[in-house]
C-alpha cells in the first residue's frame, strides 16, 4: 500500500515538472515527502528555537521546511548546483535557512558553524542521507566535527540495522565498531520506499545518532585503531588470533595468542563478538608494542 497520499505525490511532481528538473541517479536523488515521516524526523532530532541544524542534501527542500519552522538557523548543504534556484524558490517563507552549493565532504563544517550558526546554542544534523554516500558523511562528521551534538539520520535501511547493531550480531562490522568509539546509535523507525519520488528498491530507516564529546574509552592512536579493527574484520569467518596473525606478520601465532590473553581477548572468538572496548584495550597492546602499520 502506498503510504504517501496524492497531494503530496503531487507536489513533488509538479516542482519537478515546472522546474524541469532532471533527477540523478547517480547522486541518489529519492525526494522524501510523506508530512507525518517529516515531522517525525524533526520531532526525534529535539529542535529547539536556539538550535542550529545542519542539513545534508535539502533535495527540493520537504525536510529543510519543517527543519527551519522548529530551529534558530538551518545551513543545507546541497553538492547539486541545478536544484540551488529550486530551493530559493521553495524556502522564500523560511528566512533562517542559509544554502550553500558545497560538497560536505569537503566542507570545514566547524568552520561554517563557527562562521554561520554561532548564534545558536546546539547544532544537530538532520538530513535524509544519499544511500551511495551515507557511510562518508556519517564518518565525516563523527572524524572532523567537534560541533554536533547529535545526529538524526535517514539511510538504507541494512545500513541502519548496522549502525545500531550489537555485538554478536550478523551487522556488527568494522564500521559499527568505528561508529561506536564515538557516538551510541538508536534505530528510530522504519521508512517504507513507497513515501520517496522516485521510488529507490529498498526501504529505508532513520537512527539517531548522539556523539560523546570524548570517546569512552579513548584509543592511544586512534589511526591504528581503525586500522585494526577494519583488519581484524577482513575475514569475518576466521577468528580474531588468525585476523591478527594475517594483518601483522611480525609475530608468531603463539605470542599473538599470548597478546591476545593478555588483553582478555579469547584467541578463538571472532571480531563481531567484542566490544569497542576490547578493541581498544588490543589496539593500545599493539600500539605499545611498537607494531607497525
Amino acid at each position: 500500500m502506498d503510504d504517501m497520499n496524492e497531494s503530496e505525490r503531487g507536489g513533488v511532481g509538479r516542482i519537478l515538472t515546472e522546474s524541469g528538473f532532471r533527477i540523478k541517479k547517480h547522486l541518489g536523488q529519492n525526494f522524501l515527502t510523506d508530512k507525518n515521516i517529516l515531522d517525525k524526523i524533526v520531532k526525534a532530532a529535539g529542535i529547539t528555537p536556539q538550535t542550529g541544524v545542519i542539513e545534508v542534501g535539502p533535495g527540493l527542500g520537504s525536510l529543510t521546511i519543517p527543519l527551519a519552522a522548529a530551529a534558530k538557523t538551518v545551513l543545507a548543504y546541497e553538492i547539486d548546483a541545478e536544484l540551488m534556484p529550486i530551493l530559493a524558490e521553495t524556502l522564500k517563507s523560511s528566512p533562517n535557512v542559509i544554502l550553500l552549493n558545497r560538497d560536505i565532504l569537503k566542507a570545514d563544517i566547524d568552520q561554517d558553524v563557527r562562521t554561520l550558526l554561532k548564534d545558536c546554542t546546539e547544532i544537530v544534523v538532520a538530513a535524509n542521507l544519499p544511500y551511495y554516500i551515507t557511510t562518508p558523511i556519517l564518518m565525516r562528521f563523527l572524524e572532523t566535527s567537534k560541533s554536533v551534538s547529535r545526529l538524526v539520520l535517514m539511510m538504507q535501511g541494512e545500513v541502519a540495522m548496522r549502525v545500531s547493531s550489537e555485538p554478536d550480531t550478523k551487522d556488527y562490522n568494522a564500521l559499527t565498531v568505528a561508529i561506536r568509539y564515538r557516538a551510541s546509535v538508536k534505530h528510530l523507525f522504519k521508512v517504507p520506499r513507497t513515501v520517496f519520488v522516485p521510488q529507490p528498491n529498498v526501504d529505508s530507516a532513520v537512527v539517531m545518532v548522539s556523539v560523546d564529546p570524548k570517546p569512552v574509552c579513548p584509543a592511544k592512536d586512534e589511526a591504528f585503531f581503525f586500522e585494526m579493527v577494519h583488519r581484524c574484520f577482513s575475514q569475518r569467518r576466521k577468528t580474531i588470533l588468525n585476523n591478527i596473525r594475517d594483518a601483522y606478520t611480525e609475530k608468531t601465532r603463539d605470542e599473538w595468542s599470548a597478546i591476545l590473553r593478555e588483553v582478555g581477548i579469547d584467541p578463538s572468538c571472532r571480531a563481531e563478538t567484542l566490544s569497542v572496548a576490547d578493541f581498544v584495550r588490543l589496539s593500545d597492546r599493539l600500539t605499545m608494542n611498537g607494531v607497525e602499520r
